[in-house]
Formats: structure tokens, sequence, C-alpha cells
């Protein structure tokens, strides 16, 4: 979408607001031992407590209210009751939700507890790689540019990105134009950032593999190689200057 009124920027500002509270809550509730059934349940009363409703849920039937991922799994992972919660686990949170007719998007990858599984690096660089992306959107810039830069400054950290997972266009519903904004250098996508437009803003980077792949249950996505994959991801308004992040109270770079 883009903003064209007070009431639009309202509505994404309290739907992108209810998104990143509930995540940066998750992230911190979630301990050793909890089952991710458990953390998902916390997220959904969270969520409802709001006003908000699950983006997944209502859009695609998703079997939660967020989507939670450990360790190899890379994306869209089911929170259930069996998948326990352990130290030093990757973990990736995904929340997204429909707040008054607006949508808003973030997930991040954290490590719970001690790193003892050596982790902490590769998140790191997700992040960092993110807020050198968001730095250089701006209206006109090339999408393609956005893909170059993220594909290459992981490269340079020792690390490849997924390229068949990529961020979006958000705001009256959960995927708009754009409909794609590859974490690599795709040199047929003409497309450039529109000023005032909304768009969901998100690194997957990767040790070594560069596809995800369905795990048989139809949802969570996996690599064939058992390569870790951390995400993050910020709902921003595009400007003529620095972006506005929209999701900023999820606190994923600090």
């Amino acid at each position: 979408m883009s903003i064209t009124s007070d009431a639009e920027l309202l509505g994404m500002q309290a739907v992108s607001e209810a998104v990143g509270i509930t995540l940066r809550k998750m992230r911190e509730y979630a301990s050793p031992g909890m089952s991710a059934k458990e953390l998902d349940e916390y997220g959904g009363r969270l969520l409802n407590e709001m006003g908000a409703k699950s983006a997944p849920k209502l859009t695609y039937g998703f079997p939660g209210w967020t989507c939670i991922s450990l360790n190899n799994e890379v994306a869209h992972g089911i929170p259930t009751e069996n998948k326990i919660l352990k130290e030093g686990d990757l973990i990736n949170i995904d929340v997204s939700a429909e707040l008054n007719g607006f949508w808003g998007d973030n997930g991040g990858s954290f490590v719970l507890g001690n790193d003892i599984n050596n982790h902490k690096p590769l998140v790191d660089a997700s992040k960092l790689i993110l807020q050198k992306a968001i730095r250089e959107i701006r209206g006109g810039v090339k999408i393609a540019d956005i893909g170059h830069l993220i594909e290459t400054t992981a490269k340079k950290m020792g690390y490849r990105v997924i390229k068949n997972l990529v961020g979006h266009g958000v705001g009256r519903s959960l995927h708009e134009e754009p409909k794609e904004i590859p974490n690599y250098y795709d040199r047929m996508n003409k497309n450039r950032f529109r000023k005032n437009s909304v768009v969901a803003i998100e690194t997957f980077i990767s040790t070594k593999a560069s596809y995800a792949y369905d795990m048989g249950d139809g949802w969570t996505l996996v690599t064939s190689d058992g390569s870790f994959v951390a995400q993050h991801e910020h709902t921003i308004i595009v400007t003529d200057g620095q972006p506005v992040i929209l999701t900023a109270a999820n606190q994923i770079w600090e």
C-alpha cells in the first residue's frame, strides 16, 4: 500500500506496534524446557489483548498464531507441543497480524540462553545486513540493488542468502506489490521502491544453502543440507530519506 492519509499512517502504526511488541515479548518469554506451542499461545494472547488477528491463521489457516522455527528449520515452523526449546537453540519467531483492516509483519532470529552452538555470529550478521539494507532504501532505488547489497554483504561475511524466500509489500493485506523483494541481485527485476509505500524487508542469511524446501508437513521450510539460517524483518515506510521503521517496538537490533 501507499500511505496517503493520516488515518492510514495511524492504522499502520497501530498494527506494526502490535506485532512488534508481540515479537519482543515472545522472545523475552522463551525459556529452555518450554514447548513451541506454549510460546505461540502466549503470542496469541498478546495479539488478542491488542485486538489484532493472526495473519497466517487468518490468511492461510496456519496451525498456530505465529511461526516458530527451531535450528535447521528456516521458516514457517509449526509451533507444536513436542517441539521443546533448549539452551543454545537458534530460534526464529515471525509475527504478522491484521488490525482494523491494516496488516503488519516482522520477525527475528535469536539464540536461546547461552550460545553453546555458536549461532550468534550468524544472527548478528543477519541483523547487520538488514540494517545496511534498510539504510539504503528510499524512493526510486532499484529493488535489485538492495538485493545485490544483501547478497554481497553476506558473501563478504562468509554466508549465503536463501533465494526463494523474499520480502514483500504489506498494508491492506499480508502480501502486496511489490510481491518480491529478494535477498539477491535479480537483473530481470526492474522495479523500484516507491515513496510512501509500505514494505516488509527481511533477510534470510544462510551458513551454506541457497534454497529452502518443504519439510513434508506442508508448512515448515528447511535446507537440504542442514544449513542454519537467520532471519530478521521490519515493516517500513519508504521515504525520500531514511525509511520509517514501523516495527521498531520489536527491538530486534538491541
